[in-house]
């Protein structure tokens, strides 16, 4: 099969804007499976990435990838599909940036948290966006070295490409499906982000840590009541049993500190306006109340402003 931007098989060039943690693990997968990967990053992991390669530390393999890197939002250019990994305060403007360079027939796809990042990005591109729901965690242990601690799998709305997206991913070790419900699963992962995110920076812990506290699984109790109260009442079915699944989550990434948490720990602004901070506006526009999640909210807004 040819290597079109309409049909992905075979060789594919994928840019990754936004080559944080999550953005480093994917384009080093699929980088590593043989295909043209370039990485939007910050300077010191472009230099890292260019000397050494990109240092992808799994639980099965530690390796040297070799890929290209650029700070220079240009590289996406010729770009068939881009992993739109940037923080969900950034989506606008980094949507922006790329928009002079994507070729019309470029596939976008929204790996980031929150619910409304690939609205957000097609309020701005003409491209086709597809929202994803991403089930990893990974971390930058140093410049240009990305840890992965569990799980990989990623769930995409359904695109013009149909199943060769996604047999493309699972091919380079990235399990990959489509959904019709998307924007559930969105939720379902948001709220999972509201439950532990927050209390993980809070307390500066990872998830095994976590549920230990007394009276962490009472407040996670909570935030999912009211994370499904806001989602029942914007329409969303939220699949599964959500509260099964934050129960369990620890369980299988006890290591894992949260994506807020480690933007805390770093002096780096965080997406919680976008996590708990999103829940407690849509569910002020709806009337449903949410003090569990505004109360979380505040306090590592609060974190952030001392820092």
């Amino acid at each position: 099969m040819s290597t079109t931007a309409s049909a992905p098989s075979g060789r594919q060039t994928i840019a990754v804007m936004g080559a944080g943690a999550v953005g480093c693990y994917y384009g080093g997968m699929l980088a590593r499976a043989g295909h043209d990967v370039v990485l939007i990053a910050r300077p010191q992991h472009v230099q890292a990435i260019e000397r050494d390669g990109l240092r992808l530390e799994t639980r099965t393999f530690d390796e040297r990838v070799r890929l290209r890197a650029s700070a220079e939002v240009d590289v996406v250019r010729g770009a068939q599909l881009v992993l739109f990994c940037v923080k969900s305060t950034d989506t606008e403007s980094a949507a922006a940036a790329m928009r002079p360079h994507l070729s019309p027939d470029t596939l976008v796809l929204t790996l980031q948290n929150g619910v409304d990042n690939d609205e957000r990005v097609r309020s701005v591109l003409a491209n086709e966006v597809a929202a994803t729901v991403v089930y990893v965690a990974t971390e930058m242990a140093g410049p240009g070295h990305v840890k992965h601690h569990g799980r990989g799998e990623l769930v995409i709305a359904p695109t013009s490409r149909g199943a060769s997206l996604t047999d493309m991913l699972s091919a380079a070790g990235v399990p990959a499906t489509t959904s019709d419900n998307v924007r559930g699963a969105l939720w379902a992962k948001l709220i999972l982000n509201c439950a532990y995110n927050a209390m993980s920076a809070i307390g500066r812990v990872p998830y095994g840590r976590l549920v230990e506290g007394l009276g962490v699984p009472e407040v996670m109790h909570d935030v999912v009541a009211e994370c499904l109260a806001v989602a029942q009442a914007e329409g969303v079915t939220v699949p599964g049993d959500v509260e099964a699944v934050v129960r369990g989550l620890a369980a299988t990434m006890p290591a894992q500190f949260s994506s807020t948490a480690q933007d805390v720990m770093r002096g780096k602004p965080s997406e919680i306006d976008h996590l708990n901070g999103l829940v407690v506006r849509r569910g002020a526009a709806r009337g449903v109340p949410t003090p569990v999640n505004r109360v979380l909210h505040t306090l590592v807004k609060l974190i952030e402003q001392a820092r």
